[in-house]
């Protein structure tokens, strides 16, 4: 299964999130879930890196990715980071509603 954990500050902003297993839908290379997580992922990485700019502490390696964002940005690139943020986190809500044995998307509070 995969599960997906997005961490929220006091103001409700996403500050990051963790990626972590695999969906076991399908075979490898097969696996609709996998691809439809991966491709969502990825493309917030991408809107956040390449169209705003913003330099994220990201990582990726078999089985996990974690993305964490930087503190101290301005107000303009907070809103800016939470709409894609909030955009990729539709998407994963979308797909567990429709494959819920094979994804999880939690929300976690940080103080």
């Amino acid at each position: 299964m995969i599960r997906v954990v997005v961490d929220r500050e006091a103001s409700g902003n996403i500050v990051g999130f963790e990626v972590s297993g695999h969906a076991g839908y399908s075979e490898y290379g097969k696996d609709i879930v996998c691809a439809a997580v991966s491709a969502i992922v990825q493309t917030a990485v991408i809107g956040l890196t390449e169209i705003l700019g913003i330099k994220i502490e990201y990582r990726q390696k078999a089985g996990k990715a974690t993305c964490v964002i930087p503190a101290g940005l301005s107000g303009d690139q907070n809103e800016k980071i939470n709409i894609i943020l909030e955009t990729m986190l539709c998407g994963l809500k979308s797909i567990e509603e429709g494959y819920g044995d094979y994804i999880r998307v939690e929300e976690r509070r940080l103080n």
